[in-house]
């Protein structure tokens, strides 16, 4: 079948189940959720793992695999409620809000590109007077979306747990109220770094990646900012499965998905599966770290949204 029919076809039929037309879980299908506002991009780089997966869990009754998009996160917790998705790979907090709301389960934790955990930086001009995340009363800051853990969750959590007011602004023209932090959504991380170096927003903040990264933070922005505050580490991304997952079925997806970086077969669906290098086992460390961020994530939901 020629390349741009196949992507055509897998487009439409991610169309289909972006809009939940999907059957329910069925006895024998395993299927592999995505909250995804790109239906057709994010199928294409699911559906080569699960095709790994599937045939090697014909031991529990696997016989058949789906992919299920969900167009928020409500209707993916009403998936994982219902059971009508079985399995969800997600950033950690938006897994933990899963947790939280949906009954879903850490199964493992992803590493994507060699990392498998990373932190939030805060960013301003090295001549803003910002030294500190007290500087920022009465300044505005740039997040990416809602729907960020290292570019909203994580720095809201830090400047709540910090008793810093905070008030959403119109535009990056907009001011808060002298002793608040105004805030706003930039939408991508470049336009983060390129909002913070041109003035239109007092700071920003968003992942140590991102800071490293030439594409988000261009050589010619870095001399002229500077990372003011770092937070400490959470996992990049975890996989989840939902609550009620028959046990014989969750240890075997487990064990097929932690042993894929040791077999050439899972090389390639691997890479496609958004850079993942390797799954690993969610410790006690990592656990301790994902109940501070479930708290973290509830906490502003509570006070922001």
């Amino acid at each position: 079948m020629p390349r741009r029919l196949r992507q055509l076809l897998a487009a439409f039929v991610a169309s289909l189940l972006a809009f939940g037309q999907a059957a329910a879980t069925e006895p024998g299908v395993l299927v592999l959720g995505r909250i995804s506002d790109d239906p057709a991009a994010h199928y294409d780089q699911l559906k080569p793992l699960l095709d790994y997966v599937v045939p090697r869990m014909a031991d529990v009754g696997i016989r058949e695999g789906r992919v299920l998009m969900a167009r928020d996160a409500k209707q993916m917790e009403s998936y994982l409620r219902r059971g009508r998705v079985d399995w969800v790979t997600e950033t950690s907090a938006n897994a933990m809000a899963l947790e939280a709301r949906a009954g879903a389960r850490a199964l493992l934790l992803t590493e994507r590109s060699g990392v498998g955990s990373y932190h939030t930086v805060f960013i301003a001009r090295r001549d803003s007077g910002i030294d500190s995340l007290d500087d920022l009363r009465g300044r505005s800051l740039a997040f990416q979306n809602l729907s960020s853990t290292s570019a909203y969750f994580v720095p809201a959590m830090e400047l709540i747990a910090r008793g810093l007011p905070m008030e959403v602004l119109l535009s990056p023209f907009d001011r808060p109220a002298e002793g608040s932090v105004g805030y706003l959504f930039a939408r991508s991380e470049l336009n983060i770094s390129t909002w913070v170096h041109k003035g239109l927003v007092d700071a920003g903040a968003f992942s140590n990646l991102d800071w490293e990264s030439m594409q988000r933070m261009p050589e010619s922005y870095r001399r002229d900012l500077v990372a003011f505050h770092a937070t400490g580490d959470y996992p990049r991304a975890l996989e989840m499965v939902r609550g009620d997952l028959p046990p014989a079925v969750a240890a075997r997806l487990r064990e097929v998905l932690a042993g894929a970086a040791n077999d050439p077969a899972a090389s390639e669906a691997l890479q496609r599966f958004f850079g993942t290098t390797r799954f690993l086992p969610v410790d006690p460390v990592t656990r301790q770290s994902l109940d501070m961020l479930r708290s973290g994530v509830a906490r502003v939901a509570a006070v922001l949204e």
